[in-house]
C-alpha cells in the first residue's frame, strides 16, 4: 500500500479540494432553506458584483459552466422572477441579464446566510491570517491563469 502524502507541498492540493467540497456542502444546505440549489445562487452574486446588463457569456464565464447550463438556470431564476433576460441594443444576438426586485430581494437573504455561515465557519481566525491566505489563493490563481493563455 502506497503511503499518502507527507510534506504540506504534497498535502495542500488535496486538502484545498476537501475543504472546497465541504465549504460548498455547507452553504448549500443554508441556500436549500432559501429554496437555491447550489447552483442558483451563484449567479445573482457575480450579477450584484459585476453590474445588471452582462451578457449570458460573461455570467457563464464568471460561475465556471458552460453556457448551456447557465441558459436552463437562467430558465429556472426567470421563472422564479429572480431575473430577467433583455436583447442587446447593440447586438441583437446576445442576451443581457439583470437582476429583478425580488432578485435583489432575494440577494439580501444570500449574503446573510452567506455572512453567517462564513463568521461561523471562520471565527477563530484573525483577520491578518485570513488575508494573507486569500494573497496566497490570488498568486495561485495568477499561475494557473498565466496556464491558460499558453495553451
Amino acid at each position: 500500500m502506497a503511503s499518502p502524502p507527507s510534506t504540506a507541498r504534497l498535502r495542500f492540493g488535496f486538502a484545498l479540494v476537501g475543504l472546497a467540497r465541504r465549504w460548498r456542502r455547507a452553504l448549500d444546505e443554508r441556500m436549500g432553506a432559501l429554496g437555491l440549489s447550489d447552483a442558483a445562487w451563484p449567479p445573482l452574486v457575480h450579477l450584484d458584483r459585476l453590474g445588471d446588463g452582462i451578457s449570458q457569456n460573461e455570467l457563464a464565464a464568471r460561475c465556471g459552466i458552460d453556457g448551456s447550463s447557465l441558459v436552463r438556470l437562467l430558465d429556472l431564476l426567470g421563472e422564479r422572477g429572480l431575473i430577467e433576460r433583455r436583447i442587446s441594443p447593440s447586438d441583437r444576438r446576445s442576451r443581457l441579464v439583470f437582476l429583478t426586485t425580488n432578485g435583489r430581494r432575494m440577494l439580501r437573504s444570500v449574503y446573510r446566510v452567506l455572512q453567517e455561515a462564513e463568521s461561523e465557519m471562520l471565527q477563530d481566525i484573525d483577520d491578518t491570517r485570513l488575508q494573507a491566505t486569500l494573497d496566497m489563493f490570488a498568486r495561485i490563481e495568477q499561475r494557473l491563469g498565466e496556464g491558460d493563455d499558453q495553451e
